[in-house]
């Protein structure tokens, strides 16, 4: 009788094995623990994974840097994490595709816009094979760019003639050097260094960005750009050893929590961020409104840029002009929902 009691919890243990297993994945992270993309999109959206997979999968996400922002991807593409996040443009030249959602005067809404980029990048820019070598989780884009100085006027048609600006990668740097300045390619962490250094005049930046890294004391002027100076796409990959190695019905959860879910959500907190960010600039950074003259000269200005930017997709077999003109259209859709 004594055996067989101990021989009953050990059945049923070695029984309850395989279904509490669990698995952790591992997040590389790059940003401070208060930026918005990580407090209110990944601490979430690793949440949201664990809830899904009821508890199957969990992600812990890293305290510290495995290596600089350039590198994230390739920590996914090589499994030195299951997780990553970053910043497409900062690898130039290796993501065409991205240009799509980068464009400028796409609109004013992160949430809107980076819902309507997964929808495309799913249907249309996936096929380019650009990330075969990650599981994409998202795509989604920061909201629109504007213009910041000190020092600067920010009056004539064309401000930034004969400016430094700082720009975090893809077609920001087009952009700036379309505008007359000089661009200084760098991350977002090192725009306090470069500003307080006089390494740059400004920056192209979204709302959040200026007061989170803590510039407004650095910059005197912004100019407000009617549907954004350009967008810069981000990515959540995985491993794909990884992903492959995760039950099917766990891929079918994370799925759920992933893709248009993920892309609404990071977009929605961007929004937030930015709206906060510009309240917080009152009284330190005074904001105008672009001119229609300023208009009308950037549009001819960023025409070329819009065309090269666009045959760079094309190189890629993606139809780049059926591309645009279906994520105008998502765009719309997405906002009238």
């Amino acid at each position: 009788m004594r055996s067989l009691a101990l021989a009953l919890p050990l059945a049923l243990a070695l029984l309850s094995g395989p279904a509490a297993a669990q698995t952790t994945l591992r997040m590389a992270n790059w940003l401070p623990p208060g930026h918005p993309l990580m407090k209110d999109v990944m601490v979430p959206y690793a949440a949201a994974i664990e809830q899904a997979t009821e508890g199957r999968v969990t992600v812990e996400i890293l305290d510290a840097p495995l290596g600089p922002p350039p590198a994230h991807y390739d920590f996914a593409v090589n499994g030195i994490a299951d997780i990553t996040y970053g910043v497409h443009g900062y690898n130039p030249g290796r993501f065409k595709t991205i240009s799509i959602a980068e464009m400028p005067f796409l609109g004013d809404s992160a949430e809107v816009i980076s819902v309507a980029y997964w929808r495309v990048y799913e249907k249309m820019l996936a096929a380019a094979g650009e990330a075969d070598d990650v599981k994409v989780l998202a795509v989604f884009t920061h909201g629109p760019g504007e213009i910041f100085t000190e020092g600067t006027d920010l009056a004539a048609d064309m401000p930034l003639q004969g400016t430094k600006i700082r720009v975090g990668g893809g077609i920001a740097g087009d952009v700036a050097a379309a505008l007359g300045a000089a661009p200084v390619l760098a991350p977002s962490s090192k725009t306090y260094e470069l500003l307080s250094g006089g390494v740059a005049d400004g920056i192209l930046f979204p709302f959040e960005s200026v007061t989170f890294f803590k510039l407004d004391s650095l910059l005197d002027k912004g100019l407000v750009i009617p549907g954004g100076l350009y967008n810069t796409s981000f990515f959540v990959v995985m491993n794909k050893a990884r992903w492959s190695a995760l039950a099917d019905e766990d891929k079918a959860a994370i799925d759920k929590v992933s893709g248009e879910a993920l892309a609404r959500m990071a977009g929605s907190a961007w929004d937030a961020a930015d709206a906060a960010g510009r309240d917080a600039m009152k009284g330190h950074i005074a904001l105008e409104e672009a001119s229609a003259a300023q208009m009308a000269a950037f549009e001819a200005a960023l025409q070329p840029v819009i065309d090269a930017k666009l045959a760079e997709v094309a190189s890629t077999g993606v139809d780049a002009k059926a591309a645009m003109e279906a994520l105008k259209a998502e765009i719309a859709a997405v906002a009238a929902e």
